[in-house]
């Protein structure tokens, strides 16, 4: 069957690479990943499913992808900060991307299992250029990028999956624990 152009299509926002990420970020947000399909994905844009392709030609390999690096690409603003704040620099980029991912949640597994490396060099880059500015040495500082990267990641898959509890027969303060375990992170580094 093929669809008649809708009266709201001549008024409809063009469809763009990036306006296919949002919409699909938007289906598995508020559905899940697994409701996440090419056609529904094309319903929801008001498009034929394969008009996506056009911006998106390896399908839905590339928009998984592209949901990884919308959701994961987060870099730390280096720019400004004083040279003895990189650690509250440090601690407001992984409040806010633990957030992003906690936002996101349905996205978190694509993160966590995904070979998309490009999706997190940019953060990981501004994390080591953070240490860096603030005399951390430059091995060491990329050694604690990655550390800090995977210690925000790691606890919100954890929080997603959230237990309840930690083993102690007590409910998991999920807040109190990220910041415990980021000052630990932050502190080892220098």
């Amino acid at each position: 069957m093929v669809r008649q152009p809708s009266i709201n299509a001549q008024h409809r926002t063009p469809l763009s690479t990036e306006r296919i990420i949002e919409t699909a970020l938007r289906i598995v947000d508020g559905q899940g990943l697994s409701r996440l399909t090419m056609r529904r994905l094309g319903d929801a844009l008001e498009v034929e499913a394969m008009a996506i392709y056009h911006h998106l030609p390896r399908g839905k390999e590339q928009l998984l992808d592209g949901l990884v690096t919308h959701v994961a690409s987060a870099p730390a603003q280096a720019d400004g900060a004083a040279p003895g704040s990189w650690r509250d620099v440090l601690r407001a980029w992984a409040a806010a991307y633990r957030g992003r991912l906690l936002a996101h949640a349905g996205v978190l597994p694509l993160v966590v299992t995904r070979r998309n490396p490009a999706a997190l060099t940019t953060t990981v880059a501004s994390l080591r250029e953070v240490l860096r500015r603030g005399g951390v040495a430059e091995e060491t500082a990329a050694v604690a990028a990655h550390t800090l990267l995977g210690y925000v990641i790691g606890h919100a898959a954890l929080e997603v999956r959230d237990t309840g509890e930690d083993g102690a027969d007590r409910a998991v303060d999920w807040d109190a624990r990220f910041t415990a375990g980021l000052d630990l992170v932050i502190g080892g580094a220098g």
